[in-house]
């Protein structure tokens, strides 16, 4: 049996994780509510910005036009509140997920449109497909699993166990 050594600095304690979990939570659940807050008041607009990407029939991006912005803010106020955390990481990461796969796919085809990530249309704000959104979505998706390995099952309003 061979012994690996691990330095001490890259140790981190259940307390700090849980530290690290809880501050992940409330900058992924404020950033998921933030998000769906324009596309709540817009859906037409972001139903429009979901078929730019040329993946959806058109009858399924209205339908996620209106579902998805409502399920970022259930999922991102469970996460704000520390209700059902485990279901709402896993959502949380899912969601993430087709989100790289959609900006991805999009860089990859050469669509430039608007992602349609925090503001659906162009005049308000919103911004185009890159890498960097991509990117983003990666440290979300790093916040969800780090919300979901949080070690310690503290600060929560409704916990799994």
């Amino acid at each position: 049996m061979e012994f690996q050594w691990t330095p001490d600095w890259a140790m981190i304690n259940f307390a700090q994780r849980s530290v690290i979990a809880l501050l992940c939570r409330a900058i992924l659940g404020v950033i998921l509510i933030y998000a769906s807050i324009d596309k709540i008041v817009h859906p037409a607009e972001f139903a429009k910005a979901i078929g730019n990407y040329n993946v959806l029939p058109f009858g399924l991006e209205n339908l996620l036009g209106i579902v998805l912005p409502i399920l970022e803010l259930l999922v991102g106020t469970c996460l704000v509140l520390g209700i059902m955390l485990d279901g709402s990481a896993i959502i949380s990461a899912g969601m993430m997920v087709v989100f790289i796969i959609a900006i991805s796919q999009a860089i990859f085809r050469g669509i430039d449109i608007n992602c349609g990530c925090f503001k659906v249309t162009v005049e308000n704000g919103g911004h185009q497909v890159g890498i960097r959104r991509v990117i983003e979505d990666c440290i979300y998706l790093g916040m969800a699993f780090m919300v979901l390995n949080r070690g310690e099952r503290k600060w929560e309003l409704y916990p799994k166990s």
